[in-house]
């Protein structure tokens, strides 16, 4: 299993980062590319936050996310080489792989995009120069995430009738994200619909000692 570990880790980590260097050297900022009619688009943001466009507050906000980010990937791999040592379910490792992926994913965006990339304009025909001769926008560790997937499946208002939000703008699926991010939320619901057979070996070792008579 640690080889198709290694192969779901990787194929991520390809996909996402050659997407977002593909979007960083080719479009500028808020720019959208339309994909399937009105529901898909490529649209170009960068998030300083976390996923999905959430952000915390200024540099330090910035450094804490990326130093989290590192301490959550670290205990990702810590977890997934104990599955796979105890011959854990296949879906599990590989459900794991995929939320591993997508952190590390984003990783190298916070750790390095900073320096490795100029800035990225908005309205521009100029775009992002991929190790430019006068050094990053950034600092290490103080890198932008790059997001592009877009879909706006439902667009629309509420109905006047409903209270507090009627005639309020409604979109789904509103926020843009990446494929990082996008590896993330499928493992974690894989494992939140595969529980109970994912983790039935330790509940049947469980059961016994459960069972178990306790002495006088």
């Amino acid at each position: 299993m640690l080889k198709k570990a290694l192969i779901t880790v990787a194929a991520v980590l390809i996909l996402d980062q050659a997407s977002k260097f593909w979007v960083k050297t080719n479009m500028y900022l808020d720019q959208s590319i339309p994909v399937f009619g009105n529901w898909f688009y490529i649209h170009f943001i960068e998030n300083p936050g976390m996923a999905f466009g959430m952000e915390l507050w200024g540099d330090y906000g910035k450094l804490l996310l990326t130093l989290f980010r590192l301490a959550a990937a670290g205990g990702f791999t810590w977890y997934l080489l104990k599955l796979i040592r105890e011959e854990a379910h296949p879906g599990l490792i590989i459900s794991i792989s995929l939320v591993l992926a997508g952190a590390v994913g984003n990783i190298i965006d916070s750790v390095f995009y900073g320096v490795i990339f100029s800035e990225s304009p908005y309205y521009s025909t100029d775009v992002a120069v991929f190790l430019p001769p006068e050094g990053g926008y950034g600092k290490l560790l103080h890198g932008n995430v790059v997001d592009m997937l877009y879909f706006p499946i439902i667009d629309g208002y509420w109905p006047d009738w409903i209270p507090f939000i009627g005639g309020d703008r409604f979109q789904f699926f509103r926020p843009v994200f990446n494929v990082a991010d996008a590896s993330i939320s499928v493992g974690l619901a894989i494992i939140i619909i595969w529980q109970r057979k994912f983790f039935k070996k330790e509940e049947e070792q469980a059961a016994p000692e459960a069972d178990t008579p306790q002495e006088n």
